[in-house]
């Protein structure tokens, strides 16, 4: 099974490794993945100027619960802005989630999401970013405490938290996106190498991540007394600065 790392660069960084190799002069030197790449694709594909989550569903294939989770987490799990992804991956990440927790082999996404574009190159820079990480972690992780991932109590568990920890993602909040997507990421990497520990440890980091969201949401509710979203983000924003 090739890991969930080679299959994205191959997918969706090799177009730019190419464009790297024939920029490059012919006596430099070339780095391996990169030849790696030529090798495998000496006839690129073509590809469009956005990614639809249509295209990323084909290239799950059978492990696509995991999958999914990694590649929708990837921009809120890092530690650089990521505007405008964390709501809607959320909300993607949410019905998926849900779909898990109750045993669905396959998932189902509306048509109109399926057609939702995101700008190519902007998934390239987060992959970018990810993939190294995405790497370290490929290297401990291997077949283990596979019921967590395949069973159906597992599933129900680790979907019930995925579950929360995406309605987190979705808040307009700061602190509530970070923490709950990384440990998505490192749930979706053990279901796609079914990887129970590795799982265990993804959900213990979006229970930090719940209890981040909890305390603000208690904030918010019981100490500023806000009840419109806006108010309470500067509320807050606010808060945050005074105290750090």
């Amino acid at each position: 099974m090739a890991k969930l790392s080679v299959e994205l660069q191959r997918y969706f960084l090799s177009d730019m490794a190419n464009d790297t190799m024939s920029a490059a002069p012919a006596d430099s030197p070339v780095d391996a993945s990169v030849e790696s790449f030529s090798s495998q694709d000496r006839a690129p594909v073509v590809k469009a100027a956005e990614v639809t989550l249509n295209e990323i569903l084909e290239l799950a294939g059978e492990r696509t619960f995991g999958f999914l989770f990694v590649l929708l987490s990837i921009p809120s799990a890092l530690p650089v802005p990521a505007p405008g992804y964390s709501t809607p991956f959320g909300l993607v990440m949410l019905l998926l989630s849900v779909q898990l927790m109750i045993g669905k082999d396959q998932p189902w996404v509306p048509e109109k999401w399926r057609k939702r574009g995101f700008e190519r190159e902007q998934v390239q820079t987060f992959l970018q970013k990810g993939l190294p990480w995405l790497q370290r972690i490929e290297k401990v992780s291997r077949p283990r405490l596979t019921p967590i991932c395949t069973g159906r109590v597992g599933q129900a568990i680790v979907g019930l938290v995925l579950t929360l920890a995406s309605m987190s993602m979705i808040l307009p909040l700061p602190l509530t996106n970070t923490v709950p997507a990384m440990g998505i990421f490192v749930v979706g990497l053990g279901l796609f190498d079914d990887d129970g520990l590795l799982s265990l440890a993804g959900v213990a980091i979006c229970s930090l991540g719940l209890a981040i969201t909890s305390s603000l949401l208690y904030l918010i509710i019981f100490v500023f007394g806000l009840s419109n979203i806006s108010g309470a983000e500067d509320a807050v924003k606010d808060w945050i600065k005074n105290r750090f």
